[in-house]
C-alpha cells in the first residue's frame, strides 16, 4: 500500500505485468478503473490505457470484474473508423467486444447471477468496453463460464465463437454427413469453426498457410489445403456450406465450389446474388450478435470437450496496441488475449 494525494492505494503484481494500482476512494467520490479509450479513429496510438469512470448496472445489467478480454479483427476496424456509421458518434469509447470474469454487482431485476459468479460475455457494437477492468452486461448476452477453462481461455470464445455458431448452425443450418469448406482455418473463428463443425458431424475441408496444415489436422479437419501451394477450388468440389472469413478473392472463387442449393456465408463481405442465382446456391452475409443461448450451447461443447479455445498470446492491458498490431495480420493461430487482473484461485 501506498499514499498518494492522502489517498490509500493498493498495488499488486499479476503474472505478465504491474497491475493498474486501484485506489480505496474516499467516500463521495466515484469509483474509477483502468481502461483502453479510444477518443479518435486511427492507427495504434488512438488506443489509451486511462483512469476512467467506473460503470454502474443498471437494473437489468450485471457488472463484471474483468480478468481478460479477447482481441478481435473487428476492434482493429472499429479503431480505424470503419464502423462509425454502423455504431454511431459514441467517442470516445472503450473497445473490446468478449471477456471473462466474476460478476461483482448485479442489478435489481437480475435473477440468473449473483455476486462471486464466473461468467463470460459478449458484447454488442453499440457497448463494447471489454478492455476493461469492469464492464456492464445484460443476461443475454453472458453465461456462466466453462469449469474447464481459464478466464484466459473463456475470453477468447464469445465472440468468436458465436460467430462461428451463427454462421454454420444458425444460418447454414449445417447437419451431419455434410461437407464444409472453411476459409481461414487457423484465425480466431475458424478454428471455432472447424471444432463446432466436426461436433455437429459434418466433414470439414479448411484452408489455411503451410505453417498451419498440421494445427487444422488437429483441430479436427479432414482435409487440409495449403492455400499458398494449391487453389482450393481445384481440392474441393460440391460442398454444402463455405465459411467465408477472408473475403474479395476467395469468395469470388469459392461460388463454383458449392453443390447446388448450397450455401456461402460471408462474415466478411455480401455475396454476390446474382452469382449466387447463377450457380443455384445461397449466401448470406453475416454479423454476430450476443445470444445467451448460444454461449450457454458452446459452454456444453466445452465441457464434453468437443470444443477447445486455442490461445495463442496473452499480453497485458497495457499491451494493447501490440495485440492490434498482431491482429492486424490476419495471420494469427487462434486468439489473442489481454490479460486484465490475476486468474483467480481455483
Amino acid at each position: 500500500m501506498r499514499i498518494s494525494n492522502g489517498v490509500a492505494v493498493l498495488c499488486g503484481l499479476t503474472t505478465l505485468a504491474i497491475l493498474p494500482c486501484f485506489a480505496a476512494i474516499p467516500s463521495g467520490e466515484k469509483p474509477t478503473m483502468k481502461a483502453v479509450v479510444i477518443h479518435a479513429y486511427g492507427g495504434l496510438e488512438v488506443l489509451k490505457l486511462e483512469d476512467v469512470p467506473q460503470p454502474e448496472p443498471k437494473e437489468d445489467e450485471i457488472l463484471i470484474r474483468v480478468i481478460a478480454a479477447s482481441v478481435n479483427p473487428v476492434d482493429a476496424a472499429i479503431r480505424q473508423g470503419y464502423l462509425a456509421q454502423i455504431i454511431g458518434d459514441k467517442l470516445p469509447l472503450i473497445p473490446g467486444m468478449d471477456a471473462a470474469g466474476v460478476v461483482e454487482k448485479t442489478g435489481a431485476k437480475i435473477g440468473k447471477f449473483k455476486a462471486g459468479d464466473p461468467v463470460y460475455a459478449f458484447f454488442t457494437l453499440a457497448s463494447e468496453g471489454g478492455y476493461a477492468q469492469f464492464v456492464v452486461a445484460k443476461e443475454s448476452e453472458a453465461a456462466l463460464k466453462p469449469k474447464a477453462l481459464s478466464y484466459a481461455q473463456a475470453a477468447a470464445v464469445p465472440a468468436a465463437a458465436s460467430t462461428a455458431w451463427q454462421a454454420l448452425i444458425e444460418t447454414a443450418k449445417l447437419s451431419a454427413g455434410q461437407t464444409v469448406l472453411i476459409h481461414g482455418g487457423s484465425g480466431g473463428v475458424g478454428h471455432f469453426a472447424i471444432q463446432i463443425a466436426k461436433a455437429r458431424g459434418a466433414k470439414v475441408i479448411a484452408t489455411a498457410s503451410a505453417t498451419n496444415q498440421d494445427f487444422l489436422k488437429k483441430l479436427g479437419a479432414d482435409q487440409a489445403i495449403d492455400y499458398r501451394k494449391a487453389k482450393f477450388e481445384d481440392v474441393a468440389r460440391d460442398v454444402d456450406v463455405v465459411l467465408d472469413t477472408v473475403g474479395e478473392d476467395t469468395l469470388k472463387r469459392s461460388y463454383g465450389v458449392v453443390k447446388k442449393g448450397g450455401m456461402i456465408v460471408s462474415i466478411v463481405d455480401d455475396p454476390d446474388q446474382a452469382t449466387l442465382d447463377a450457380h443455384g446456391i445461397r449466401g448470406a452475409s453475416i454479423r454476430s450478435s450476443p445470444k445467451a443461448n448460444v454461449l450457454e450451447e458452446l459452454t456444453r461443447l466445452i465441457e464434453a470437450k468437443k470444443i477447445t479455445p486455442i490461445v495463442s498470446q496473452v499480453l497485458p492491458l497495457s499491451e494493447v496496441a501490440k495485440a492490434h498490431e498482431q491482429i492486424a495480420t490476419h495471420h494469427t493461430r487462434g486468439k489473442i488475449v489481454l490479460q486484465v487482473a490475476d486468474e483467480p484461485k481455483r
